[in-house]
């Protein structure tokens, strides 16, 4: 292991991150070919780690072996971050070779780790004497969740069973790649427009699409990118009926055109190989497996959640179906392309508001430094901007050193890649390069990123963007916050539940609207001059516009996916499945799914969000009991309600059951 050790220390991509900060990732020394010899180092060094701990003559201990476990992988780990870069933002035909080669052996070491019997029967033993070695309520916590995790990846299976799991897994992690890869090709392409096809589009439209067209090649021209952040502004603009049904089924048939990209056998293959999967683990059904760990626990009470919100959103589409067609006159009949579109008129006759008008109020940079200021209210966060200084992994990206402001000490880094570019997958993300621990005696600081598709502007041009990317923006800046203001001190404690994830997230987003937030940042980008008083009134009013569209686009979406991973045996035609399953929930014909299965990549790129697209409503419910308890403060920034989001929400990562942390947060379970 010493050789090892020292051989992985002297490749750039494994070595531990030097520089400033407690170091910082090595974007500099990025090479797709130097990957797959970093691999085969980082895997045989954290197998070696294993083995050590797993054969230790001592009787088995916390120490010894669940923060030993901890501690393993380390260079695995700073090489997963870097990698997971390649592939989301700098994905290229050598990247996808490599990855599709790699995934299902990066899988194999990981099930070699959890069927290793020796490595488990210490970790069992720990965890069967965990009332008598006297551990700490967080070291409690570790042995629970470290022992949990084995025993539903396997640990307990069979050797035949086992072979047969691992198997399973090196499938899907290849079909994953595969399936993200073919829905990124499709996204990589366009619907070209002339000058003549600009009818309805504002300037900053024009703009950004003519910034794609010079960035392929073809400056004559002006390019809709298959991407949600180009295409939702068109259908939202675009007076060109004709077009906009191109661009909306281009888009929506990402992965389902019959061609070489498309989606429907590997998808066929997952949920066959999930359903196999979940059986082999004593589970009924994929959605049940996945759903042992979360809030919600079984598939049932999160499907019924979801149809109880999904009868007044479905009559509130209706009623802006309603609305939208007396306005397009008996010629036309609404149809999805046509939603977005006539939404916007129905908004500027109902509420006097043009979303267009809003914009020049949303420049980009102003609203991340109103992030910035939200993180400084709630949680005494300072960003100096240090761009320039530690290297990038693409000339778009910045980043800021985060500090506490009242004592200056330094919390962690936090970078920003906004832009979409091709390459680089489409939707928005946070990803921590590194988290917050201090078991070790030495305090880690945490590293993080958010990444966003927003359109460039041309040069010289200002990046003014919609109150739905803005939204988006602090989304995911919530994301950042929970890692930031991490105070976890072990690995294991650092991931929440699927259905609680994105609490930290949705709650962050209502600070968008925020009178501080808008009279300091929500600046127009030519004058300066706050958004007026009387423009804030009518975002207010219209605040919940559209909302059965966003609800139902949304729900369908959760609703098929956990009806889907419900199939004891996995068996679909995903096409007939997904029709067969919105027509029997009555879904409006108007509104299709946020994501439609053949471009899932929630469900389809890794089991992440599989069975758990419902969480983002899980999380909401929170999300919205939180807003509350600071609307009862009387302050959007009430110090104390903040205080207690950070301490107990927040901070604590997954060191205690996060149900009973939401009971200790408001004192009751939220309201639904």
């Amino acid at each position: 292991m010493t050789r090892l050790r020292g051989v992985a220390d002297q490749i750039p991509l494994l070595a531990p991150w030097a520089g400033p900060h407690g170091g910082v990732p090595p974007w500099d020394q990025l090479s797709a070919a130097a990957f797959p010899a970093a691999f085969e180092t980082a895997l045989a060094l954290r197998q070696a780690e294993i083995d050590v701990i797993a054969t230790n003559p001592e009787p088995p201990t916390f120490a010894n072996t669940l923060a030993a476990l901890d501690d393993a992988g380390r260079a695995e780990s700073r090489l997963e971050a870097l990698w997971g870069v390649m592939t989301s933002n700098l994905n290229t035909a050598e990247v996808q070779a490599i990855d599709a080669e790699w995934s299902p052996k990066l899988a194999a070491a990981r099930d070699a780790i959890t069927f290793n019997p020796a490595l488990f029967a210490r970790v069992d033993a720990v965890w069967q004497a965990r009332d008598a070695a006297g551990l700490t309520p967080e070291q409690a916590r570790v042995a629970e969740l470290q022992h949990r995790r084995l025993v539903q990846a396997g640990a307990r299976l069979s050797t035949a069973d086992q072979a047969t799991l691992g198997d399973i897994n090196q499938q899907l992690a290849g079909l994953y790649s595969d399936f993200a890869n073919k829905v990124l090709a499709d996204e990589s392409t366009w619907v070209a427009l002339g000058k003549g096809d600009l009818a309805g589009l504002p300037a900053s439209l024009k703009a950004g699409y003519k910034a794609a067209a010079v960035a392929h090649d073809l400056p004559d021209q002006w390019l809709v990118m298959n991407t949600r952040s180009s295409v939702d502004p068109f259908l939202a603009a675009s007076s060109r009926r004709d077009l906009r049904e191109r661009v909306w089924k281009a888009f929506k048939n990402r992965g389902d055109n019959g061609d070489g990209n498309d989606t429907n056998a590997t998808i066929q293959r997952i949920v066959a190989l999930r359903a196999q999967r979940a059986q082999l683990l004593g589970y009924p059904s994929h959605a049940a497996w996945r759903m042992a760990d979360t809030m919600a626990q079984t598939p049932e009470r999160a499907q019924d959640l979801m149809m109880r919100v999904w009868p007044a959103a479905v009559a509130q589409v209706h009623d802006e179906v309603a609305a939208m067609q007396k306005l397009a006159g008996k010629k036309v009949t609404i149809e999805p392309w046509d939603y977005l579109f006539y939404a916007e008129q129905v908004r500027k006759k109902k509420y006097a508001l043009d979303q267009e008008a809003l914009k020049p109020y949303f420049e980009l940079d102003h609203m991340i430094q109103g992030a910035f200021y939200m993180a400084e209210q709630l949680y005494g966060l300072a960003f100096r901007e240090i761009t320039g200084e530690v290297p990038v992994f693409h000339p778009d990206v910045r980043v800021w050193e985060v500090s506490d402001k009242a004592s200056g000490a330094f919390i962690g880094l936090f970078y920003g890649d906004c832009y979409a570019r091709e390459g680089k997958r489409s939707g928005a993300w946070m990803v921590p390069y590194r988290a917050h621990e201090t078991f070790t005696g030495t305090v880690v600081t945490p590293v993080v990123s958010n990444n966003n598709n927003f359109v460039k502007a041309g040069p010289g041009e200002p990046v003014l963007i919609s109150l739905d990317d803005a939204s988006t923006l602090f989304h995911e800046f919530g994301h950042a916050i929970h890692y930031l203001v991490s105070q976890v001190n072990y690995p294991t404690l650092s991931d929440t539940p699927s259905d609680y994830v994105e609490y930290p997230s949705q709650v962050h987003e209502r600070w968008v609207l925020s009178r501080k937030v808008l009279d300091r940042f929500g600046t127009h980008y030519q004058t300066g001059k706050p958004m007026p008083d009387a423009l804030i009134k009518k975002v207010e009013a219209s605040a919940k516009f559209n909302e059965g569209y966003a609800t139902v686009e949304y729900l369908s979406a959760a609703i098929v996916d956990m009806a889907l991973h419900t199939i004891p045996d996995g068996k679909i035609d995903p096409d007939a499945f997904e029709r067969d399953t919105l027509a029997k929930i009555g879904a409006p014909r108007e509104v299709a799914m946020r994501h439609r299965l053949p471009q899932f990549l929630h469900l389809f790129a890794s089991d992440e969000y599989s069975a758990g697209y419902y969480s983002y409503l899980w999380s909401d419910v929170m999300a919205a009991d939180t807003g509350e308890a600071f609307v009862e403060a009387g302050d959007d920034f009430d110090p104390a309600t903040a205080t207690k989001l950070k301490e107990i929400i927040l901070a604590p990562g997954n060191s205690t059951d996060r149900a009973e942390a939401y009971r200790q947060f408001r004192g009751r379970d939220p309201d639904v």
